[in-house]
């Protein structure tokens, strides 16, 4: 299981990949988990970027979270 931090950095590789260390903790755990991998640049520099696992868990949070913020067909 992600934790929140982790959860956090996989947003941040999908919406603003160059503010993301693709070298720290966070991005070795996701690249653990397969959910983000490392593109090395020309310039010596790398950049995380997502992988389809990685596309498809926050397809899935995006659904989850949406599903959670819609009003309940139940009647209290």
């Amino acid at each position: 299981m992600l934790s929140p931090h982790e959860i956090s950095t996989l947003l941040m590789v999908q919406r603003a990949p160059y503010q993301v260390e693709a070298l720290s903790e966070d991005t070795a755990r996701l690249r653990h988990e397969q959910l983000v991998e490392v593109e090395l640049l020309a310039t010596g520099g790398a950049l995380p970027r997502l992988t389809s696992r990685g596309r498809e868990m926050l397809r899935r949070l995006d659904a989850f979270c949406k599903q959670q913020a819609s009003p309940s067909d139940e009647s209290p």
